[in-house]
């Protein structure tokens, strides 16, 4: 006999009226007394898009003795409204009341927490800041605190790639209709998404500087504003690995972060071993805080797995390295380390002289997928040597002893440059005796950003000018033996979408240098095994069964206009509930073109086509985005096709052109 009661479909009435789709997970022995609650609230559909997940997940919460309650946003799923943009006040708004509703109800103890991955920790944090009296602790999972400097539109004021590709997936996302069972009028309702649904890039591509458009629901601007408990976990193989060091530095409530090797997923489902007990550790916070146990908690201010050298292929395998921990951050038992650019390589001391950055537009071919766990396979960076090459590379000796580094590293220049527009991009890499470059960390940087995000300026060729930038935040021990190296490029493509002209950046060696985040061992602050870290999760449990599996792939070639063109293809499976019948399956095309002389060349073309089938209905959407640039503007052209039963049930198509400004 189970041990929790599941409600797999239900409706949340709103003050305006509207109603959200929600389900529900209970533990039988609070069926009928109060208890904690859990809510995790996504765009990401609970009847097909995360039910698999969801139902490994808020089971095990709710044999805890938590109700585990799971809503989709606003215009998602089954949900009435319309999500016009991510985080929206009206998103943020209607998160906040729904904490009060949970709160509210007789099944309830008044205490409730938040947890979500990705868009549900962007969203815990910035309803957090709302201070919703109820709302005690939160988790949250491959989160920022700065939607500018740290998502996946811009990162260092650098424009990225997937700006692009995400607004084409969350097209197809949000496109797709409500479950015939669970709404008479979902035809109605899915046209009336379609006709309003905005093709998000138009926006976006607007804002290239860090203005209010960004600051709304970036925690960065109002670090007081959060006061509930906040357990904060990443992984180094993501994108978001800045937030957990950074959460915990600036907030003054309760706070621990616990990073794990893992790619862009939840700890006990990550790819990359070893996984994490995630369930445990939630429990484990949530009793601190919502259970009216305790409100204080022992775990140290930061737990970190450090990873180690294995020669990478790109391929999901587990990753060599050991757990550590940090009671307090800042650290004492991290210190900076510099070394200094210089003619022969990174030196103890000032360099002199200049060196010139100047790289091919195709450089970046081995740097896998930005956010690796979003895709199939074919995500995490390969053997750097390739592009090593062709960037400008300053290695160090041979290390005499291990290096360990925890934190960011920052890099420090004095430049000057050729054109209005220049990127730099930094990657760090390990180098073994035989030549094998595995990157540790990488950021990229706007160089017109030298003053601020928010304020850049155009760069007056011939003048020097000094900036200093952190990397992404890392925990990696290089090895006696081998290099320490720094790769600098102008280019980093298809992750980053070039500046408009091929750009030369001169660096002043006299003032460069590059400041490691070294760690040393301190008593009683290694963990060898730690055995609340090496267990996993109960085994996830789930009511779906594949028809056909999920599969990716990657390839590359040169075309007919001498264009270096990457084809990536992944396909989601398809699968269908055993419970009550819905079929889902979603495929996705990306196509990134460029020459590589010619910034100018690039294009991405960007597919989806997701289906949904309930018995005789059968609803597919088809989406596209065509992107390129010319020297003043981005090109974009757009379309959407939503089918019902092979016949056409709605057509939409953009095509805009969009001013190029501080880019």
């Amino acid at each position: 006999m189970s041990n929790f009661i599941e409600t797999p479909n239900f409706f949340i009435p709103l003050s305006d009226g509207r109603k959200l789709s929600a389900r529900m997970w209970q533990p039988v022995r609070n069926r009928n007394f109060p208890a904690p609650s859990i809510l995790e609230y996504l765009p990401y559909r609970k009847r097909d898009g995360t039910a698999l997940r969801d139902e490994g997940n808020h089971p095990s919460f709710a044999s805890k003795g938590y109700v585990c309650i799971r809503v989709d946003l606003p215009g998602q799923g089954d949900s009435d409204g319309l999500m016009l943009d991510e985080y929206t006040e009206d998103e943020l708004s209607t998160g906040h009341e729904l904490i009060n509703w949970i709160a509210n109800q007789e099944w309830s103890n008044g205490n409730v927490g938040m947890i979500g991955i990705s868009w549900g920790g962007f969203n815990g944090l910035q309803i957090a800041m709302r201070k919703p009296s109820p709302l005690k602790a939160i988790v949250t999972v491959c989160s920022t605190v700065d939607r500018y400097a740290d998502d996946i539109h811009y990162m260092g004021g650098c424009l990225l790639t997937d700006n692009f590709s995400w607004s084409q997936q969350m097209l197809a996302y949000s496109s797709r209709p409500p479950d015939p069972e669970l709404r008479k009028d979902w035809k109605k309702v899915w046209k009336n998404r379609l006709e309003n649904q905005p093709a998000h890039i138009l926006t976006w591509l607007k804002h290239p500087t860090r203005d209010a458009f960004w600051k709304h629901g970036s925690v960065c601007e109002d670090w007081h504003s959060i006061e509930c408990a906040v357990l904060a976990v990443g992984g180094w193989a993501d994108q978001y690995t800045n937030a957990p060091p950074q959460l915990i530095e600036n907030l003054q409530s309760p706070c621990s972060a616990w990073i794990g090797p893992w790619e862009h997923k939840y700890p006990n489902i990550a790819n990359i071993e070893p996984k994490g007990n995630f369930f445990q550790e939630t429990i484990d916070w949530f009793d601190c805080f919502l259970k009216q146990e305790n409100t204080s908690h022992s775990l140290p201010a930061l737990r970190a797995y450090i990873n180690s050298f294995d020669p990478p292929n790109g391929k999901w395998r587990p990753r060599p390295g050991r757990w550590i921990k940090e009671l307090i951050w800042p650290s004492s038992n991290i210190t900076a380390r510099i070394f200094y650019l210089s003619q022969n390589g990174l030196s103890p001391s000032s360099g002199s002289g200049e060196k010139n950055v100047n790289t091919p537009q195709n450089l970046g071919l081995t740097a896998g997928h930005n956010c690796p766990g979003m895709r199939i396979e074919h995500e995490l960076p390969d053997d750097q040597r390739r592009d090593d090459e062709i960037s400008v590379c300053f290695d160090s000796e041979p290390l005499s002893e291990d290096l360990e580094i925890l934190g960011a590293s920052k890099l420090e220049i004095e430049f000057s440059v050729d054109k209005p527009d220049a990127y730099l991009i930094a990657r760090i890499c390990e180098v073994s005796l035989d030549g094998v470059s595995e990157r540790v960390s990488f950021r990229p940087f706007n160089l017109s950003h030298h003053i601020s995000h928010e304020f850049p300026e155009k760069l007056v060729p011939g003048k020097f000018y000094k900036v200093a930038f952190n990397l992404n935040h890392c925990g990696w021990r290089l090895k006696k033996g081998n290099k320490l190296r720094l790769a600098l490029s102008t280019t980093y493509w298809p992750i980053i979408w070039p500046v408009p002209e091929v750009v030369n950046v001169k660096l002043n060696l006299k003032n460069c240098c590059l400041i490691l985040p070294q760690r040393r061992k301190g008593l009683n602050q290694d963990v060898d095994k730690d055995q609340s870290l090496d267990n996993i999760t109960p085994p996830m449990k789930h009511k779906w069964k594949y028809l056909s599996s999920p599969s990716g792939k990657r390839s590359e070639k040169i075309n007919n206009n001498n264009q270096i063109v990457v084809e990536t293809y992944d396909d989601f499976g398809h699968l269908k509930s055993n419970d009550y019948g819905l079929e889902q399956h979603m495929q996705v095309w990306h196509e990134y073109s460029i020459k590589e002389d010619d910034p100018l060349s690039a294009k991405l073309t960007a597919r989806w086509e997701t289906l949904t089938k309930r018995d005789q209905h059968e609803m597919i959407v088809k989406t596209k985005h065509d992107i390129s640039s010319d020297k003043n503007y981005f090109q974009c052209k757009i379309s959407l096709s939503a089918y019902l039963n092979n016949k056409i049930f709605f057509e939409k198509n953009w095509k805009e052109k969009i001013p190029r400004k501080n880019q």
